[in-house]
Protein backbone atom coordinates (compact mmCIF):
# COMPACT_ATOMS: atom_id res chain seq x y z
CA UNK A 1 0.00 0.00 0.00
CA UNK A 2 2.66 2.02 0.62
CA UNK A 3 6.41 2.91 -0.64
CA UNK A 4 8.84 2.19 2.18
CA UNK A 5 12.01 4.02 2.88
CA UNK A 6 14.74 3.72 5.59
CA UNK A 7 16.65 6.72 6.55
CA UNK A 8 19.16 6.84 9.17
CA UNK A 9 17.57 3.62 10.55
CA UNK A 10 14.07 5.75 10.51
CA UNK A 11 11.19 4.14 8.87
CA UNK A 12 9.12 6.66 6.41
CA UNK A 13 6.12 5.58 4.13
CA UNK A 14 5.84 7.33 1.05
CA UNK A 15 2.22 7.41 -0.39
CA UNK A 16 2.13 6.11 -4.34
CA UNK A 17 0.48 8.96 -6.46
CA UNK A 18 -3.12 7.52 -6.61
CA UNK A 19 -3.09 7.74 -3.11
CA UNK A 20 -1.66 11.24 -3.25
CA UNK A 21 -4.54 12.04 -5.25
CA UNK A 22 -7.02 10.20 -2.78
CA UNK A 23 -5.98 12.30 0.27
CA UNK A 24 -5.93 15.52 -1.40
CA UNK A 25 -8.89 15.49 -2.52
CA UNK A 26 -10.42 14.56 1.01
CA UNK A 27 -8.35 16.79 2.75
CA UNK A 28 -9.25 19.88 -0.11
CA UNK A 29 -13.20 18.65 0.94
CA UNK A 30 -12.47 18.83 4.91
CA UNK A 31 -11.40 22.36 4.17
CA UNK A 32 -14.05 23.47 2.54
CA UNK A 33 -16.53 21.72 4.97
CA UNK A 34 -14.92 23.83 8.19
CA UNK A 35 -14.97 27.10 6.35
CA UNK A 36 -18.56 26.55 4.67
CA UNK A 37 -19.72 25.80 8.42
CA UNK A 38 -18.76 28.87 9.59
CA UNK A 39 -21.36 31.67 10.46
CA UNK A 40 -20.02 33.98 7.89
CA UNK A 41 -20.82 31.38 5.26
CA UNK A 42 -24.44 31.58 5.65
CA UNK A 43 -26.74 34.42 5.37
CA UNK A 44 -28.62 34.48 8.75
CA UNK A 45 -24.94 34.60 10.55
CA UNK A 46 -25.54 31.25 12.19
CA UNK A 47 -23.22 27.79 11.81
CA UNK A 48 -24.16 25.29 9.38
CA UNK A 49 -24.94 21.87 10.44
CA UNK A 50 -21.77 19.87 9.83
CA UNK A 51 -23.31 17.49 8.17
CA UNK A 52 -24.95 19.55 5.26
CA UNK A 53 -21.67 21.42 4.75
CA UNK A 54 -19.55 18.64 4.36
CA UNK A 55 -21.97 17.83 1.93
CA UNK A 56 -22.07 20.84 -0.05
CA UNK A 57 -17.90 20.64 -0.26
CA UNK A 58 -17.71 17.23 -1.24
CA UNK A 59 -20.19 18.13 -4.15
CA UNK A 60 -18.22 21.17 -5.09
CA UNK A 61 -14.94 19.62 -4.79
CA UNK A 62 -16.08 16.36 -6.26
CA UNK A 63 -17.74 18.80 -8.89
CA UNK A 64 -21.50 17.05 -8.59
CA UNK A 65 -23.97 19.86 -7.64
CA UNK A 66 -26.45 17.90 -6.03
CA UNK A 67 -27.17 19.74 -2.53
CA UNK A 68 -29.18 19.96 0.85
CA UNK A 69 -29.19 23.52 1.27
CA UNK A 70 -29.84 26.29 -1.65
CA UNK A 71 -26.87 27.48 -2.18
CA UNK A 72 -28.20 30.85 -3.75
CA UNK A 73 -30.46 31.88 -0.36
CA UNK A 74 -28.75 29.52 2.48
CA UNK A 75 -25.11 30.91 1.86
CA UNK A 76 -23.68 34.29 1.95
CA UNK A 77 -21.53 35.65 -0.51
CA UNK A 78 -18.60 34.17 1.21
CA UNK A 79 -19.86 30.80 1.49
CA UNK A 80 -20.47 30.97 -2.34
CA UNK A 81 -17.15 32.42 -2.92
CA UNK A 82 -15.50 29.34 -1.16
CA UNK A 83 -18.21 27.09 -2.91
CA UNK A 84 -16.80 28.31 -6.70
CA UNK A 85 -12.90 27.92 -5.20
CA UNK A 86 -13.55 24.08 -4.57
CA UNK A 87 -15.61 23.79 -7.70
CA UNK A 88 -12.46 25.68 -9.68
CA UNK A 89 -9.97 23.30 -7.22
CA UNK A 90 -12.16 19.91 -8.03
CA UNK A 91 -12.65 20.61 -11.59
CA UNK A 92 -8.65 21.26 -12.26
CA UNK A 93 -7.74 19.22 -9.61
CA UNK A 94 -5.66 20.01 -6.69
CA UNK A 95 -2.50 19.31 -7.87
CA UNK A 96 -2.47 21.86 -10.92
CA UNK A 97 -2.65 24.12 -7.93
CA UNK A 98 -0.33 22.94 -6.06
CA UNK A 99 2.24 23.17 -9.59
CA UNK A 100 1.09 26.42 -10.09
CA UNK A 101 2.22 27.72 -6.71
CA UNK A 102 5.34 25.91 -6.86
CA UNK A 103 5.96 27.14 -10.12
CA UNK A 104 5.58 31.02 -8.47
CA UNK A 105 7.70 30.07 -5.78
CA UNK A 106 10.37 29.14 -7.90
CA UNK A 107 10.75 24.89 -7.03
CA UNK A 108 11.22 22.28 -9.51
CA UNK A 109 8.76 19.54 -10.13
CA UNK A 110 9.99 16.64 -8.85
CA UNK A 111 9.52 13.20 -10.79
CA UNK A 112 7.40 11.71 -8.21
CA UNK A 113 4.87 15.07 -8.17
CA UNK A 114 5.27 14.43 -12.27
CA UNK A 115 3.76 11.25 -11.60
CA UNK A 116 1.43 12.58 -9.49
CA UNK A 117 0.46 14.80 -11.93
CA UNK A 118 0.13 12.23 -15.19
CA UNK A 119 -2.39 9.90 -12.83
CA UNK A 120 -4.43 13.02 -12.16
CA UNK A 121 -4.59 14.35 -16.04
CA UNK A 122 -4.91 10.45 -17.49
CA UNK A 123 -2.41 10.88 -19.70
CA UNK A 124 0.08 8.33 -21.08
CA UNK A 125 3.17 9.56 -20.34
CA UNK A 126 4.83 12.04 -17.61
CA UNK A 127 6.67 14.25 -20.79
CA UNK A 128 5.68 17.54 -20.77
CA UNK A 129 2.96 17.49 -17.87
CA UNK A 130 4.28 20.52 -16.33
CA UNK A 131 3.44 22.60 -19.50
CA UNK A 132 0.22 20.62 -20.17
CA UNK A 133 -1.02 21.89 -16.63
CA UNK A 134 -0.33 25.18 -16.97
CA UNK A 135 -2.12 25.20 -20.30
CA UNK A 136 -4.73 23.74 -19.20
CA UNK A 137 -5.17 26.79 -16.27
CA UNK A 138 -4.52 29.13 -19.28
CA UNK A 139 -6.86 27.90 -21.39
CA UNK A 140 -9.18 27.25 -18.34
CA UNK A 141 -9.60 30.85 -17.12
CA UNK A 142 -9.74 32.02 -20.12
CA UNK A 143 -12.99 30.18 -21.57
CA UNK A 144 -14.69 30.78 -18.69
CA UNK A 145 -13.85 34.49 -18.29
CA UNK A 146 -15.10 34.25 -21.86
CA UNK A 147 -18.68 32.47 -21.27
CA UNK A 148 -18.97 35.05 -17.57
CA UNK A 149 -18.75 37.80 -20.41
CA UNK A 150 -21.82 36.00 -22.21
CA UNK A 151 -23.66 35.19 -19.41
CA UNK A 152 -23.17 38.51 -17.92
CA UNK A 153 -25.43 40.16 -20.97
CA UNK A 154 -28.32 38.05 -19.71
CA UNK A 155 -27.87 38.51 -16.28
CA UNK A 156 -26.91 42.26 -15.49
CA UNK A 157 -30.52 43.47 -16.77
CA UNK A 158 -32.12 41.44 -14.58
CA UNK A 159 -29.81 41.67 -11.12
CA UNK A 160 -27.81 44.77 -12.11
CA UNK A 161 -24.25 45.35 -12.82
CA UNK A 162 -22.13 44.09 -9.85
CA UNK A 163 -24.22 41.27 -9.54
CA UNK A 164 -25.02 40.31 -13.02
CA UNK A 165 -21.02 40.06 -13.42
CA UNK A 166 -20.69 37.44 -10.39
CA UNK A 167 -23.70 35.69 -11.90
CA UNK A 168 -21.92 35.01 -14.99
CA UNK A 169 -18.58 34.30 -13.52
CA UNK A 170 -19.89 32.08 -10.80
CA UNK A 171 -22.41 29.79 -13.61
CA UNK A 172 -19.24 29.95 -15.88
CA UNK A 173 -16.90 28.37 -13.59
CA UNK A 174 -19.83 26.16 -12.26
CA UNK A 175 -20.45 25.05 -16.34
CA UNK A 176 -17.26 24.45 -16.92
CA UNK A 177 -15.92 22.32 -14.10
CA UNK A 178 -19.43 20.52 -14.93
CA UNK A 179 -20.10 21.29 -11.19
CA UNK A 180 -24.23 21.96 -11.53
CA UNK A 181 -24.23 24.46 -8.34
CA UNK A 182 -26.33 27.34 -9.47
CA UNK A 183 -27.59 30.70 -7.63
CA UNK A 184 -30.77 31.54 -9.23
CA UNK A 185 -32.22 29.83 -6.10
CA UNK A 186 -35.07 27.98 -4.57
CA UNK A 187 -33.56 24.81 -5.96
CA UNK A 188 -34.64 26.16 -9.31
CA UNK A 189 -31.74 25.52 -11.50
CA UNK A 190 -31.89 26.74 -14.83
CA UNK A 191 -35.71 26.56 -14.82
CA UNK A 192 -36.37 30.19 -15.52
CA UNK A 193 -34.11 30.16 -18.50
CA UNK A 194 -35.77 27.35 -20.05
CA UNK A 195 -35.79 28.96 -23.69
CA UNK A 196 -32.95 31.74 -22.96
CA UNK A 197 -31.05 31.28 -26.02
CA UNK A 198 -27.54 32.41 -25.21
CA UNK A 199 -27.90 31.22 -21.63
CA UNK A 200 -29.15 27.64 -23.01
CA UNK A 201 -26.49 27.73 -26.11
CA UNK A 202 -23.71 29.26 -23.59
CA UNK A 203 -24.04 26.80 -20.71
CA UNK A 204 -23.96 23.87 -22.89
CA UNK A 205 -21.21 25.02 -24.75
CA UNK A 206 -19.01 25.13 -21.62
CA UNK A 207 -20.45 22.02 -20.41
CA UNK A 208 -18.93 20.25 -23.25
CA UNK A 209 -15.84 21.87 -23.61
CA UNK A 210 -15.07 20.75 -19.59
CA UNK A 211 -16.44 17.39 -20.17
CA UNK A 212 -14.09 16.35 -23.28
CA UNK A 213 -10.88 16.19 -21.48
CA UNK A 214 -8.17 18.59 -21.20
CA UNK A 215 -6.23 16.27 -23.62
CA UNK A 216 -8.65 15.87 -26.43
CA UNK A 217 -9.25 20.12 -26.49
CA UNK A 218 -5.46 20.65 -26.60
CA UNK A 219 -5.59 18.51 -29.57
CA UNK A 220 -8.65 20.52 -30.94
CA UNK A 221 -7.28 23.72 -30.81
CA UNK A 222 -4.20 22.97 -31.97
CA UNK A 223 -5.72 21.25 -34.94
CA UNK A 224 -5.09 23.78 -37.67
CA UNK A 225 -1.05 23.80 -37.16
CA UNK A 226 -1.18 19.58 -36.91
CA UNK A 227 -3.84 18.78 -38.93
CA UNK A 228 -4.48 15.11 -36.79
CA UNK A 229 -6.07 13.63 -34.20
CA UNK A 230 -5.07 10.95 -31.88
CA UNK A 231 -6.98 8.14 -31.69
CA UNK A 232 -8.52 9.10 -28.22
CA UNK A 233 -9.31 12.00 -29.50
CA UNK A 234 -11.80 10.38 -32.49
CA UNK A 235 -12.94 8.65 -29.65
CA UNK A 236 -14.21 10.93 -27.36
CA UNK A 237 -15.32 13.34 -30.21
CA UNK A 238 -17.30 10.72 -32.13
CA UNK A 239 -18.66 9.24 -28.65
CA UNK A 240 -19.39 12.62 -27.59
CA UNK A 241 -21.58 13.89 -30.43
CA UNK A 242 -23.41 10.55 -30.75
CA UNK A 243 -24.74 10.76 -27.25
CA UNK A 244 -25.61 14.09 -26.89
CA UNK A 245 -27.18 13.93 -30.52
CA UNK A 246 -29.04 10.66 -29.77
CA UNK A 247 -29.66 11.85 -26.47
CA UNK A 248 -31.41 14.99 -27.56
CA UNK A 249 -33.82 13.18 -30.17
CA UNK A 250 -34.81 10.60 -27.56
CA UNK A 251 -35.68 13.44 -25.05
CA UNK A 252 -37.44 15.14 -27.96
CA UNK A 253 -39.38 12.29 -28.56
CA UNK A 254 -40.26 10.99 -25.03
CA UNK A 255 -41.29 14.37 -23.85
CA UNK A 256 -42.90 16.10 -26.42
CA UNK A 257 -46.15 15.83 -25.51
CA UNK A 258 -45.74 16.04 -21.41
CA UNK A 259 -47.22 19.20 -19.86
CA UNK A 260 -45.05 19.26 -17.29
CA UNK A 261 -42.12 19.27 -19.18
CA UNK A 262 -41.31 20.41 -23.40
CA UNK A 263 -45.51 20.35 -23.71
CA UNK A 264 -45.83 23.89 -22.84
CA UNK A 265 -42.51 24.67 -24.97
CA UNK A 266 -42.75 26.15 -28.76
CA UNK A 267 -40.77 24.06 -31.24
CA UNK A 268 -37.49 26.14 -30.38
CA UNK A 269 -37.98 25.98 -26.68
CA UNK A 270 -38.45 22.49 -27.25
CA UNK A 271 -35.32 21.67 -29.19
CA UNK A 272 -33.16 23.58 -26.81
CA UNK A 273 -34.80 21.66 -23.94
CA UNK A 274 -34.02 18.58 -25.28
CA UNK A 275 -30.50 19.20 -26.30
CA UNK A 276 -29.85 20.58 -22.89
CA UNK A 277 -31.63 17.89 -21.32
CA UNK A 278 -29.31 15.72 -23.12
CA UNK A 279 -25.69 17.54 -22.64
CA UNK A 280 -25.99 18.39 -18.88
CA UNK A 281 -26.34 14.49 -17.59
CA UNK A 282 -23.18 14.28 -18.99
CA UNK A 283 -21.88 15.40 -15.53
CA UNK A 284 -22.99 18.77 -15.55
CA UNK A 285 -25.85 18.87 -13.13
CA UNK A 286 -27.93 21.58 -14.25
CA UNK A 287 -31.73 21.71 -15.29
CA UNK A 288 -33.99 23.67 -17.71
CA UNK A 289 -37.19 21.47 -17.39
CA UNK A 290 -38.49 19.80 -14.01
CA UNK A 291 -36.94 16.02 -13.53
CA UNK A 292 -39.07 14.87 -11.54
CA UNK A 293 -41.98 15.52 -13.89
CA UNK A 294 -40.37 13.78 -16.75
CA UNK A 295 -41.88 10.89 -17.97
CA UNK A 296 -40.21 7.17 -16.42
CA UNK A 297 -38.61 6.92 -19.80
CA UNK A 298 -36.97 10.12 -19.99
CA UNK A 299 -35.71 9.64 -16.75
CA UNK A 300 -34.18 5.91 -17.26
CA UNK A 301 -32.66 7.76 -20.44
CA UNK A 302 -30.92 10.34 -18.07
CA UNK A 303 -29.35 7.49 -15.82
CA UNK A 304 -27.70 6.05 -18.55
CA UNK A 305 -26.40 9.15 -20.27
CA UNK A 306 -25.12 9.73 -16.08
CA UNK A 307 -23.19 6.62 -16.02
CA UNK A 308 -21.54 6.81 -18.76
CA UNK A 309 -20.67 10.78 -17.83
CA UNK A 310 -17.61 12.25 -19.59
CA UNK A 311 -14.34 11.67 -20.87
CA UNK A 312 -10.93 10.94 -19.36
CA UNK A 313 -9.31 13.68 -18.19
CA UNK A 314 -12.22 15.91 -17.86
CA UNK A 315 -13.81 18.15 -15.32
CA UNK A 316 -16.23 15.40 -15.25
CA UNK A 317 -17.58 11.90 -13.84
CA UNK A 318 -18.90 8.27 -15.05
CA UNK A 319 -17.22 5.67 -16.55
CA UNK A 320 -16.13 7.97 -19.52
CA UNK A 321 -17.31 7.82 -23.40
CA UNK A 322 -14.13 6.36 -23.93
CA UNK A 323 -15.03 3.59 -22.06
CA UNK A 324 -18.18 3.05 -23.16
CA UNK A 325 -16.93 3.36 -27.07
CA UNK A 326 -14.52 0.68 -26.15
CA UNK A 327 -16.95 -1.71 -24.75
CA UNK A 328 -19.39 -1.35 -27.48
CA UNK A 329 -16.68 -1.94 -30.23
CA UNK A 330 -15.64 -4.91 -28.34
CA UNK A 331 -19.17 -6.48 -28.25
CA UNK A 332 -19.14 -5.62 -32.07
CA UNK A 333 -15.97 -7.26 -32.36
CA UNK A 334 -17.28 -10.43 -30.58
CA UNK A 335 -20.27 -10.32 -32.51
CA UNK A 336 -18.52 -10.02 -36.08
CA UNK A 337 -15.90 -13.15 -34.90
CA UNK A 338 -13.08 -10.86 -34.54
CA UNK A 339 -10.07 -11.61 -32.44
CA UNK A 340 -9.39 -8.03 -31.78
CA UNK A 341 -10.89 -4.85 -30.82
CA UNK A 342 -10.95 -2.62 -33.91
CA UNK A 343 -11.42 1.40 -33.65
CA UNK A 344 -10.79 3.62 -36.87
CA UNK A 345 -8.53 0.80 -38.42
CA UNK A 346 -6.92 0.67 -35.07
CA UNK A 347 -6.15 -2.58 -32.94
CA UNK A 348 -6.83 -2.13 -29.31
CA UNK A 349 -4.54 -3.92 -26.56
CA UNK A 350 -6.76 -6.18 -24.88
CA UNK A 351 -4.80 -4.54 -20.88
CA UNK A 352 -7.28 -1.66 -22.17
CA UNK A 353 -10.39 -4.09 -22.85
CA UNK A 354 -9.54 -5.76 -19.46
CA UNK A 355 -9.27 -1.96 -17.83
CA UNK A 356 -12.86 -0.65 -19.46
CA UNK A 357 -14.79 -3.83 -18.23
CA UNK A 358 -13.50 -4.05 -14.77
CA UNK A 359 -14.54 0.06 -14.45
CA UNK A 360 -17.69 -0.51 -15.54
CA UNK A 361 -17.94 -3.36 -13.40
CA UNK A 362 -17.14 -1.92 -10.74
CA UNK A 363 -19.24 1.54 -11.29
CA UNK A 364 -22.14 -0.88 -11.64
CA UNK A 365 -21.45 -2.35 -8.74
CA UNK A 366 -20.83 0.39 -6.62
CA UNK A 367 -24.85 2.12 -7.85
CA UNK A 368 -26.75 -0.85 -7.34
CA UNK A 369 -25.00 -1.48 -3.46
CA UNK A 370 -26.22 2.62 -3.17
CA UNK A 371 -29.06 1.91 -4.48
CA UNK A 372 -30.23 -1.07 -2.04
CA UNK A 373 -28.59 1.02 1.33
CA UNK A 374 -31.12 4.44 -0.40
CA UNK A 375 -33.75 2.04 -0.72
CA UNK A 376 -33.29 0.93 2.98
CA UNK A 377 -32.92 4.31 4.97
CA UNK A 378 -34.71 6.42 2.96
CA UNK A 379 -39.13 6.43 1.53
CA UNK A 380 -39.51 6.74 -2.01
CA UNK A 381 -39.39 5.23 -5.34
CA UNK A 382 -36.98 3.19 -6.67
CA UNK A 383 -36.38 5.30 -9.64
CA UNK A 384 -35.61 8.35 -7.02
CA UNK A 385 -32.69 5.78 -5.75
CA UNK A 386 -31.19 4.61 -8.93
CA UNK A 387 -31.27 8.00 -10.52
CA UNK A 388 -29.70 9.70 -7.01
CA UNK A 389 -27.20 7.02 -6.66
CA UNK A 390 -26.33 7.20 -10.24
CA UNK A 391 -26.21 11.20 -10.10
CA UNK A 392 -23.82 11.07 -7.31
CA UNK A 393 -21.38 8.17 -8.63
CA UNK A 394 -21.39 9.93 -12.12
CA UNK A 395 -21.02 13.14 -9.84
CA UNK A 396 -23.62 14.94 -12.17
CA UNK A 397 -26.09 16.77 -9.27
CA UNK A 398 -29.26 16.01 -11.20
CA UNK A 399 -32.35 14.84 -8.28
CA UNK A 400 -35.69 14.13 -8.35
CA UNK A 401 -35.98 16.03 -5.28
CA UNK A 402 -34.38 13.09 -3.08
CA UNK A 403 -31.33 15.22 -1.88
CA UNK A 404 -33.19 17.52 0.16
CA UNK A 405 -34.75 14.72 2.24
CA UNK A 406 -32.23 12.56 2.92
CA UNK A 407 -31.74 11.05 6.41
CA UNK A 408 -28.31 11.22 7.83
CA UNK A 409 -27.34 7.99 7.05
CA UNK A 410 -28.74 8.82 3.13
CA UNK A 411 -25.91 11.86 3.24
CA UNK A 412 -23.06 10.22 4.31
CA UNK A 413 -24.04 7.52 1.87
CA UNK A 414 -24.26 10.05 -1.15
CA UNK A 415 -20.78 11.90 0.44
CA UNK A 416 -18.51 8.90 0.54
CA UNK A 417 -20.38 8.11 -3.28
CA UNK A 418 -19.51 11.25 -4.66
CA UNK A 419 -16.00 11.14 -3.49
CA UNK A 420 -15.52 7.82 -4.88
CA UNK A 421 -17.48 9.16 -8.04
CA UNK A 422 -14.87 11.45 -8.52
CA UNK A 423 -11.77 10.28 -7.74
CA UNK A 424 -12.55 7.08 -9.53
CA UNK A 425 -13.62 3.30 -8.84
CA UNK A 426 -10.19 2.15 -10.32
CA UNK A 427 -8.08 4.88 -8.52
CA UNK A 428 -9.68 3.72 -5.56
CA UNK A 429 -9.20 0.22 -5.78
CA UNK A 430 -5.52 0.96 -6.86
CA UNK A 431 -5.24 3.47 -4.19
CA UNK A 432 -5.76 0.60 -1.34
CA UNK A 433 -4.50 -2.31 -2.88
CA UNK A 434 -1.03 -3.57 -1.93
CA UNK A 435 -0.19 -3.69 -5.59
CA UNK A 436 -0.12 -1.02 -7.90
CA UNK A 437 1.34 -2.67 -10.78
CA UNK A 438 0.19 -5.39 -12.73
CA UNK A 439 3.16 -8.41 -12.10
CA UNK A 440 3.93 -11.59 -14.52
CA UNK A 441 2.49 -14.96 -12.51
CA UNK A 442 5.30 -17.37 -12.97
CA UNK A 443 2.24 -20.15 -12.61
CA UNK A 444 0.18 -20.55 -15.70
CA UNK A 445 -2.82 -22.94 -15.11
CA UNK A 446 -4.49 -25.52 -17.36
CA UNK A 447 -7.34 -23.75 -19.71
CA UNK A 448 -10.42 -24.88 -19.30
CA UNK A 449 -13.76 -24.13 -21.10
CA UNK A 450 -17.47 -22.74 -19.60
CA UNK A 451 -20.62 -22.13 -21.35
CA UNK A 452 -21.66 -19.09 -22.00
CA UNK A 453 -25.01 -17.27 -22.52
Amino acid sequence: MFIKEKIDGIKFYRFQPVQVLALGFAAVILLGAILLSLPISSRDGNPTNFIDALFTSTSAVCVTGLVTVDTGTHYSLFGQIVIMLLIQTGGLGFMTFATLIALILGKKISLRERLIMQEAYNTFNIQGVVKLALYVMGITFSIELIGALILSTQFIPQYGLLKGLYFGLFHSVSSFCNAGFDLIGNFQSLTPYVDNTVINLTIMSLIIIGGIGFAVLTEVINYRKTRRLSLHAKVVLSATAFLIISGAIGFFLLEYANPKTLGSLNIKGKILASLFASVTPRTAGFNTISTSDMTTAGKFLTIVLMFIGASPGSTGGGIKTSTAFLLFMTVVAVVQGKEDTEIYQKRINKSYVYRALAIALISFTIVTFVTMVLSIVQHGDFIEYLYEATSAFATVGLTLGLTTRLTLIGKIIIIITMYIGRVGPLTITMAIAHKQQTTTSLIRYPEDKILIG
